[in-house]
């Protein structure tokens, strides 16, 4: 049988999600340049699939809940995430389902680009996509996204419980793998000497950069209290928890309970550089981990132009499925191929 005759047969619905699919090998200016039927841009695929309207039809009202089924906005427990939650949590549930992550996981902020209007849209400067819906993840070294969290403000009801909201986002992704022993690395924006040893009570071991002014931190580890030179390293230890302050371009200050104490000095290498310690190495290893899974999804995206954040948040996380797919295929043994050709 034709391979095109078998797509005709699918559900409109399944259909729908195949040509969505197809169009991220191939993207062009404007979505009606697939069905084009200039010279330059003509493909018979997408009009035997499925008619232009049709395609814009669904797409148009493409929805994930019921409207009516608003929740109260004025309620303190309000979920803004509501349109698109059942789907998430279907997703997110079944990502860790099937998957049992490596020794060594990377907890990081990735930003979905989006310039439309949304109350929780986020501008981070130094990401190369700057405005967008922030998500938080937690990665392996495979780029398999085990856990997510889409950020959409300051959860007023635990922030009055004294509790940080990157305290509160860390414990809910991490929530999978407490008793398992893992080794966490995470940057400055959630490191704390106080976190730290909260996770570890869960066997969860932990490193990362911090800032000096954390609470909790050695006092004469801060910048303007130490002054050291490219090369020099300063360690203070607490029980299992450990702080080091180490000088290269920069002062770069890292809070582990992972690894062993390296000795106070300063360190250079033959050529003139600063010897870096196996913590900072490991650091700069694993941390990667959700930077290396966002650049796959993005290199085969099918993201659209669209003002609807709920629908840039759907094709993300189609993206995300598929990558997580890929790397399942792969882990049990398939049929080698490009991320691409899956």
């Amino acid at each position: 049988m034709d391979p095109l005759l078998n797509l005709t047969l699918l559900k409109p619905k399944y259909l729908f999600l195949a040509l969505t699919i197809q169009m991220g090998h191939g993207v062009r200016d404007k979505l009606t340049d697939y069905w084009s039927t200039l010279d330059q841009l003509y493909t018979p695929f997408y009009g035997t699939m499925m008619k232009r309207d049709r395609y814009h039809h669904i797409l148009r009202y493409l929805h994930f809940t019921d409207n009516r089924n608003e929740p109260d906005m004025t309620d303190k427990k309000f979920d803004r995430l509501w349109k698109i939650r059942d789907l998430f949590e279907i997703l997110n549930a079944t990502f860790s389902k099937f998957y049992n992550p490596s020794d060594n996981l990377a907890i990081d902020k990735v930003i979905v680009s989006f310039k439309g209007r949304v109350i929780f849209k986020e501008y981070i400067p130094k990401k190369r996509k700057r405005f967008g819906i922030k998500m938080f993840k937690l990665c392996d070294l495979t780029g398999y996204t085990y856990d997510m969290k889409v950020y959409w403000g300051k959860d007023r009801q635990r922030m009055a419980q004294h509790v940080t909201s990157t305290h509160v986002t860390v414990t809910e992704l991490t929530g999978k793998i407490e008793g398992c022993g893992h080794k966490l690395y995470m940057d400055s924006f959630f490191s704390s000497p106080e976190f730290f040893d909260d996770l570890v009570k869960k066997q969860i071991y932990c490193c990362g950069t911090v800032r000096p002014n954390r609470k909790g931190m050695p006092q004469d580890l801060r910048p303007k209290t130490t002054k050291l030179k490219r090369g020099d390293i300063c360690v203070r230890t607490r029980a299992d928890l450990m702080a080091i302050l180490w000088r290269n371009k920069r002062d770069i200050c890292m809070l582990t309970n992972i690894h062993s104490a390296p000795a106070d000095g300063n360190f250079y290498s033959e050529g003139g550089k600063a010897i870096k310690t196996q913590i900072v190495m490991d650091y700069n290893y694993h941390m990667g981990y959700v930077d290396k899974g966002d650049r796959m999804v993005n290199s085969s995206s099918i993201r659209r132009r669209t003002f609807k954040w709920m629908k840039k948040l759907f094709f993300h996380l189609l993206d995300l499925a598929i990558l997580n797919s890929y790397i399942l295929h792969s882990s049990c043994g398939g049929k080698k191929m490009s991320h691409r050709n899956f």
